[in-house]
């Protein structure tokens, strides 16, 4: 125990060095797990460490393919839920974040408002003795007792609750530092010079590595970057919802910013395991709030899913492993982040890394998408106002 809170410190203070050298339960940030069986990839290969090129989120490299950890308390001794009723347990969910390391994969992603407290606990002690081979993202920003878990509701990034959020996470998520630390929504009273100043301060201390923003106003992506360099946007993003394109995306590019995608799934919808006729149980599954899940606009919104369907066989895959494919064939910077309770389903995700579409492919796929006009706003209204937040000037 000596040794290694010698060498936890060592490497924080090597993380110091290298700085100063310059050198909510209901906030979805996953997609839902397909269910439909694999047909492989390229000659049925599961992708290993070494076989598919790494993506770059600012100066962090990762596997293409992520691992979004958003879990919540279950009713039963151990149980754990996800945002779509599915449910394991969490010796099985300790599990599971330990085989999607084994497979190669590198983004492990969470937050403190999921549980809340509870997934950053569960990621935690499934990286104990393989830390060092993730990076380890995760987030700040609601109005969370940082010792209690209380939800004293509305959004909090003043300066000192993020110092006292970190603290917080770095006990449950027993490290010595977060590898990407993402303010989780805007905070409409903090002006983000002072909260990227806050970060700032955490990554010369070697507590944090590096920033990012989820769901962020465009105007302050570039006044965050501008006093942190940011390596990461996190937003919604697949072929059921393509808003980023527009002026997220492209300012990522010109920035050298990454993108990561929750939802890449569609909240289950791209996995095919939605019907026209799905109905979804309030207060057990988000998507019974979801407008676009609502019984009048299902019926309109299976266009997409008949269309990932036809594709999937085109390319003998999944549906799940064509969504997820198609996202990292948009930009070299995307990692989506896929969540699941199933290892089967994991190991479906990891195999769309080897997926690739010919420039004919592509065009003609994003022609027939374009063509598929959906249905419903993306998240319920009070979610979705907490989203494209510009924060307040400093002055």
């Amino acid at each position: 125990m000596k040794r290694d809170r010698i060498e936890n410190l060592q490497r924080r203070q090597l993380l110091a060095a290298a700085a100063t050298l310059n050198l909510w339960h209901w906030l979805p940030s996953a997609g839902a797990a397909p269910t439909e069986p694999s047909r492989g990839g390229p000659n049925g290969a599961t992708p290993g460490a070494g076989s598919v090129t790494r993506r770059r989120l600012g100066p962090l490299e990762v596997f293409p393919i992520g691992l979004g950890c958003q879990w919540t308390p279950g009713r039963g001794p151990g149980a754990v839920n996800d945002l779509y009723a599915s449910t394991t347990d969490r010796t099985a969910a300790i599990a599971l974040i330990r085989r999607a390391v084994d497979l190669g994969v590198t983004l492990i992603d969470t937050a403190e408002a999921y549980g809340p407290f509870f997934s950053e606990e569960i990621v935690g002690e499934a990286l104990q003795g393989i830390r060092g081979k993730v990076v380890l993202c995760t987030k700040f920003g609601f109005d969370i007792d940082p010792q209690t878990g209380a939800r004293r509701g509305g959004r909090n990034s003043r300066p000192e609750h993020i110092r006292q959020v970190v603290e917080a996470q770095l006990g449950r998520l027993r490290t010595d530092h977060i590898d990407l630390l993402y303010q989780h929504r805007v905070d409409p009273e903090v002006p983000i010079e002072d909260v990227a100043g806050t970060v700032k301060d955490l990554i010369a201390q070697g507590k944090v590595r590096q920033f990012g923003l989820s769901e962020p106003g465009v105007q302050t992506i570039r006044r965050a970057h501008a006093v942190q360099p940011l390596a990461a946007i996190q937003n919604e993003y697949s072929m059921l919802w393509r808003g980023p394109e527009a002026q997220v995306i492209p300012l990522c590019e010109e920035l050298d910013i990454g993108f990561v995608c929750w939802s890449p799934l569609g909240m289950g919808l791209l996995a095919g395991n939605v019907t026209s006729a799905s109905r979804f149980k309030a207060g057990r599954d988000f998507r019974a709030a979801v407008p676009r899940f609502a019984p009048e606009a299902l019926p309109n919104n299976m266009a997409l899913v008949e269309l990932v369907k036809i594709w999937s066989r085109r390319k003998n895959c999944s549906p799940a492993q064509l969504a997820l494919a198609w996202l990292s064939a948009q930009k070299p910077f995307i990692v989506p982040i896929p969540g699941t309770t199933n290892v089967a389903h994991l190991e479906q995700n990891v195999l769309a890394a080897s997926i690739s579409f010919s420039g004919a492919e592509l065009k003609e796929l994003d022609a027939a998408l374009a063509a598929v006009r959906i249905q419903g706003e993306r998240l319920p209204p009070p979610v979705l106002a907490q989203t494209g937040v510009e924060a307040p000037p400093k002055r």
